[in-house]
């Protein structure tokens, strides 16, 4: 097997672009497993029963993430390079996925769910992917600990959140891998640039099958994996030498919709009082999302979702403009108001079909 392998990467390293074979290879791989898992999740009966938060209407099967896993972890392999802070993603990812997949299969407590994230998280940082940017002291080194657990476990949660409506989950964290690969190409950081290639063709290999009428669903096992491997890429990365705060902005900025519903939802539960602890806060489960309130004025689910994937585009752009030479900026400022202006027309269409239903 490994000579097999070997043989296969002496064959990526002499084509020259070898980040698009890994794209279309991690893109088919996941668009050819996605409808096996489908059978799969049938088969046993791991499906998505409507209930009064949910906004299908017959039972859906689950699992999907896990197509979306076997082909980014059969993509890495392909790549034949393995960083000691590539093996914490993966094996942070597989408990990550694990535990969702049990989840999806049968329920597990919020808490116990939040105690193997932060496990995970730990176990990545511990395999060197963690925050650089306090005083090299103890209290520096445990503030880094600390502030890398939570943007891990928060961004892996507000992922699993968004995903409440077809192709939504899978859609942004294609958007945002694409994002931070194009930084990566541009900032010459190559390794990063095949991880986050290879995420993003295999969450777009889903998306045919997820996007709406959906077929199959991401499952919790699927969107925590995605939120896990984002949030890790992101601290692993490194966005800007010698200018600490673009560094530490960029992800923020490429991740900003997950992160702004995130607090969003959160503040406007304390105020309201529907969470009055965190217990409350890590079981509360409700239809107040950014998607949620999209649909609540008037916008389709389809519309509802291609604003937000237009929002998280510029987004990156954004961040994307933050590094890029003059020259390319011109071009990422024209492609961003580009899309503000389809922004613009989506926000039209929903107010147009609001009014005529008036």
């Amino acid at each position: 097997m490994r000579t097999v392998l070997e043989a296969i990467n002496t064959f990526l390293s002499g084509l020259p672009e070898r980040w698009l074979f890994l794209f279309v290879f991690s893109f088919l791989l996941s668009f050819l497993l996605t409808p096996l898992v489908r059978y799969i999740a049938v088969r046993f009966k791991v499906l998505d029963v409507p209930n009064g938060r949910k906004i299908h209407k017959q039972p859906i099967p689950l699992l999907g993430g896990l197509a979306i896993y076997v082909s980014y972890i059969i993509t890495l392999f392909l790549n034949f390079s393995f960083s000691r802070q590539l093996k914490g993603i993966v094996l942070g990812g597989t408990i990550i996925m694990i535990m969702g997949i049990v989840d999806d299969i049968k329920h597990v407590p919020a808490s116990s769910k939040l105690i193997i994230q932060v496990l995970a998280a730990l176990i990545l940082i511990g395999y060197g992917v963690r925050l650089d940017f306090l005083p090299n002291s103890w209290w520096g080194r445990a503030g880094e600990i600390i502030l890398t657990s939570v943007w891990l476990v928060g961004i892996t949660n507000a992922v699993n959140f968004f995903d409440g409506m077809d192709g939504l989950a899978a859609g942004l964290a294609a958007i945002c891998s694409l994002s931070f690969f194009v930084i990566a190409h541009l900032t010459g950081q190559a390794y990063l640039g095949f991880l986050t290639i290879a995420l993003a063709g295999s969450s777009l290999g889903f998306i045919r099958y997820n996007f709406k009428p959906a077929s199959v669903f991401l499952g919790d096992g699927g969107s925590t994996f995605l939120g896990f491997t984002l949030a890790g890429l992101a601290v692993m990365g490194e966005w800007a030498e010698h200018n600490p705060k673009v560094a530490l902005t960029l992800p923020i900025l490429i991740l900003s919709v997950f992160v702004f519903d995130m607090v969003y939802i959160t503040i406007s539960r304390i105020l309201t009082g529907t969470v009055r602890n965190f217990r409350d806060w890590i079981e509360y489960t409700g239809k107040d999302h950014l998607h949620h309130r999209l649909v609540s004025i008037g916008f389709n689910e389809i519309q509802s979702v291609v604003l937000i994937y237009l929002i998280a585009a510029c987004l990156g752009i954004g961040g994307i403009t933050l590094i890029a030479s003059l020259e390319l900026r011109t071009y990422f400022v024209l492609i961003q108001a580009i899309l503000m202006l389809i922004i613009i027309v989506v926000l039209m269409l929903g107010s147009h079909a609001l009014n005529g239903k008036k």
